[in-house]
């Protein structure tokens, strides 16, 4: 191989094989792969078989697990034994779910495993940790000697209770069951009625442990209400006293609806009322006695008198009297004694009913007198309780104040005090609703290790690939490191007549060192051949219907591509700011793959995007423009408007994104000319982001140098059916100076096509 890290040696191994070698010395194909592993086999069922013994041992000596499962029910809801729960409900179902998730990481917490450790005696388990028969046995052996081992302290069991319970956690998995509230308890052990037993503990224990969670909450609460109503208690009896004392000092003094004050304050005015009724009534009766008087009307007409029995009698008397004076008129004289007595009598009478008649209006009189009297003191009593009841009322602000304080008070107290009562009742109660509805049973069947089938069968498989890969890499490095070197081509290069001929006995200058190029390999992995009658098609010339490999479509990230766009990369770092930089494939084996290396190369370009010119610059083999011109083509080509030297060299438009610029000129001086101006006419144009040079060929001539010195850059052909170390001194030694310009080296592993008859596109 070469190394561009030292300089070439130039000379020839003559143990080196001669016969040519046509493929890669490290590449293999699907065929090939499929040939070398049936003749191996035998070997590889062989590998295969012992690959499976060696599984099936290696799982015979794992230690069997044994599984048991417990099923817990974990209802979030709970049971509802008082009004008010100590802790709320969830109502909705995210909310039940976060509950039964909650207690589900409950199971496995460090309280509810420690209890665990301490019922089963874990710590003492050699399973979990613990020192178990060992460290009896090690305490009895040295009690026979006569010491007594120290007695472990709090920290050292306390580091065995944690040692015990890290390796418990890595036993207990905890499986909720999607969409229920189902909790499945697994624990795995080496014995596997321990298993059961701790699962089923682990279970128990979590119940309880709640049980005892929930009473210790309620037993909290208890207290923490407790040490408030103390508290609570004085300060409503300091409300109360405040209250009552407030009373006392403004004569608040009443039923408990309504006030004294207020109740004779509305007593006093339903008197006035009644004593102004009253005095309105006295004064319409002597007003009507006296007007009877002023009138000539009968005095006793009155309602009083008609009512009083004196009148009454005092008028029948009258009658009686006016009566008999009528009688006596009539038979007697008028001046008859008995007559006269008649008539005294009933003057009277008269007279007595006038006095009598006097006293009803002097009774009135007074009458009005007294409830005149009665209605003033009437009211001034109620002026005195007016002001009475808005001084009240004012203090009343206060007053209703210091009530809602006192029935504040009362308000929490009580609440308090019956919250304390209900958390009191329910440290007793077990409002949990959890419960197990599958205990653990002891595991007929182990869960770890698997069946020996499947270790078989994966030893198996595992012995088959590893013996299929190590014969196919010895393979690789058995061809890689006896392939017989390729053969060198004799050149024999034509004398250029421009250079000077050095002396035949003047002896060839050291090589410098070259700088590492970029190494590229064009397989036959990485390329698909085509018939060569395919060109045209409907819409124009496409370059991968020519009859040459080209790059396989739909692999962007592929060895090949990677290492062309690196060349690209280090070709546009050396352009600087340069637009439409220029590359140049030379090539010292056959022109034929230096142009298929540079189409693939201007196909690699225009698949990553780039606008792509390439341009034949072999004025002597013409392949690229033979292979794209070539006659029988059933449809014209696209031309564009870039020419070199003639119009039958114009630029021709593919469906690749690509344009080929043929060759045009047989001379070569001409020829570079023509390609130098046509590519300062392209850069004018701005077209294109990159020029591909096919050529110039081997030996350079003087103007292909100059066409070298306008590339930006260089890169190598090699043909691995040569030498490629004899190939790259040769172009090196060409090159001279431009050789600083190479940026890549390209394999070319191709093998080459053979010669056939030409056919006809119908054939294709």
């Amino acid at each position: 191989m070469l190394d561009y890290n030292q300089p070439i040696d130039r000379a020839r191994d003559p143990t080196r094989s001669e016969d040519p070698q046509r493929t890669s010395e490290a590449s293999f194909n699907v065929l090939e792969l499929v040939s070398l592993l049936w003749r191996r086999k035998i070997a590889i069922a062989s590998a295969a078989l012992i690959g499976a013994c060696l599984a099936v041992t290696v799982g015979k000596s794992l230690t069997p697990r044994y599984t048991a499962t417990a099923q817990l029910y974990v209802d979030p809801r709970e049971l509802q034994l008082v009004d008010r729960e100590l802790t709320p409900r969830a109502q909705d179902v995210s909310g039940m779910s976060m509950v039964v998730e909650s207690q589900a990481r409950l199971i496995t917490s460090n309280s509810v495993l420690l209890q665990l450790i301490q019922q089963a005696n874990l710590d003492k388990d050699p399973e979990f940790g613990g020192g178990g028969d060992g460290r009896s046995l090690m305490t009895s052996l040295l009690g026979l000697i006569g010491i007594q081992p120290r007695a472990p302290s709090a920290a050292d069991i306390k580091d065995v209770q944690l040692a015990a319970l890290e390796a418990l956690n890595k036993h207990i998995t905890i499986r909720k069951t999607e969409k229920s509230f189902i909790v499945d308890i697994e624990v795995w052990s080496t014995d596997p009625a321990k298993a059961a037993m701790l699962a089923n503990t682990l279970t128990n224990t979590f119940l309880t442990d709640s049980r005892n969670s929930q009473a210790l909450a309620a037993r909290r609460a208890t207290s923490e209400l407790s040490g408030r109503l103390k508290e609570l208690r004085e300060r409503l009896r300091n409300a109360e006293t405040a209250l009552a004392t407030y009373k006392a000092q403004n004569n608040f003094v009443g039923t408990q609806d309504s006030l004294i004050s207020d109740q004779q304050l509305s007593n006093s005015n339903q008197r006035l009322s009644a004593a102004r009724a009253a005095t309105m009534d006295a004064q319409a009766r002597l007003d009507q006695i006296e007007a009877n008087k002023r009138t000539a009307a009968d005095a006793g007409a009155i309602p009083e008198a008609l009512q009083s029995p004196t009148i009454a009698n005092l008028r029948a008397q009258y009658a009686d009297a006016r009566k008999k004076y009528a009688e006596q008129t009539a038979e007697l004289g008028p001046r008859h004694p008995a007559l006269r007595q008649t008539e005294k009598q009933v003057e009277d009478l008269k007279r007595t009913i006038s006095e009598e008649i006097e006293r009803f209006a002097q009774s009135a009189k007074n009458d009005l007198t007294r409830a005149r009297d009665y209605e003033a003191s009437l009211n001034r009593a109620l002026e005195v309780q007016k002001r009475q009841s808005v001084q009240l009322s004012q203090a009343g602000v206060r007053l209703r104040e210091l009530e809602r304080e006192v029935d504040a008070s009362r308000d929490v107290y009580q609440s308090f005090l019956k919250r304390s009562r209900e958390t009191e009742e329910q440290e007793t109660l077990n409002t949990s609703a959890a419960r197990v509805i599958g205990e653990a049973t002891v595991p007929q069947r182990r869960s770890f290790p698997p069946a020996m089938s499947l270790f078989a069968m994966i030893g198996f498989i595992f012995g088959a690939l590893a013996a299929a890969s190590w014969f196919v890499a010895a393979e690789h490095l058995f061809n890689g490191a006896t392939a017989p070197q390729p053969s060198r081509r004799e050149r024999t290069p034509a004398p250029d007549l421009t250079r000077p001929q050095p002396e035949a006995a003047a002896p060839q200058p050291a090589l410098a060192l070259v700088e590492k190029p970029l190494i590229a390999r064009l397989q036959e992995a990485d390329v698909i051949r085509t018939l060569g009658a395919i060109l045209a098609t409907g819409s124009g010339v496409d370059l991968t219907r020519v009859g040459w490999p080209t790059l396989r479509p739909g692999f962007p990230l592929t060895t090949l591509l990677n290492a062309l766009r690196d060349m690209r990369a280090a070709m546009a770092r050396r352009a600087g700011s340069k637009t439409m930089p220029v590359i140049a494939l030379v090539s010292a084996g056959d022109t034929t793959g230096r142009s298929v290396t540079a189409l693939n190369f201007a196909l690699a370009a225009a698949r990553d995007g780039g606008r792509v010119l390439m341009i034949d610059a072999d004025h002597q083999a013409h392949t690229l423009s033979n292979r794209i011109n070539r006659p029988g083509k059933s449809e014209p080509s696209k031309f564009g408007w870039l020419s070199i030297g003639s119009k039958a060299a114009r630029e021709i438009k593919t469906v690749n994104g690509i344009s080929v610029l043929p060759a045009g000129e047989s001379d070569a001086a001409k020829a570079a000319d023509a390609i130098r101006k046509a590519i300062s006419q392209a850069r004018s144009a701005g077209g294109y982001d990159l020029v591909i040079l096919d050529g110039p060929a081997m030996p350079l001539s003087a103007a292909g140098r100059k066409l070298l010195d306008s590339a930006d850059a260089l890169v190598a052909v090699l043909p691995t059916s040569l030498d490629i170390n004899d190939s790259m001194e040769e172009i090196l030694a060409a090159l001279g100076g431009a050789q600083r310009k190479l940026v890549g080296v390209v394999l070319d592993e191709l093998a080459p096509a053979p010669q056939t008859r030409q056919r006809g596109k119908q054939y294709a």
